[in-house]
């Protein structure tokens, strides 16, 4: 039988946060992030690109769900706001490293 729409649009949802931390930049400033708030003027250059490449990627977090978004005056700041997808990375960690081992 297949899915009912719930669950299928739940797995859409699910799916969706999922896209939006598939991409190495992606990752590198969600990581940055859990050791708190950053500009991003900072995270730009954490991630050696451009502003406008990474407020795509902030705004793709952030729309997900993952980010929060603080702007003061001319600045942007940035922050978890669901630091649980730091288990996610933990998990993904224990799968490479399980992959490793066979």
């Amino acid at each position: 039988m297949p899915a009912d729409r719930k669950t299928l649009a739940l797995y859409k949802a699910q799916a969706r946060v999922l896209k939006a931390l598939a991409h190495p930049s992606r990752l590198l400033i969600v990581d940055e992030l859990s050791r708190g708030e950053r500009c991003v003027c900072e995270l730009a250059e954490l991630v050696g690109a451009e502003m406008p490449t990474v407020s795509r990627h902030l705004a793709l977090l952030r729309d997900a769900g993952i980010l929060e978004d603080d702007k003061r005056g001319a600045q942007v700041f940035y922050r978890l706001k669901t630091p649980c997808v730091m288990n996610f990375f933990r998990c993904v960690a224990d799968v490479r490293n399980k992959a490793v081992e066979s």
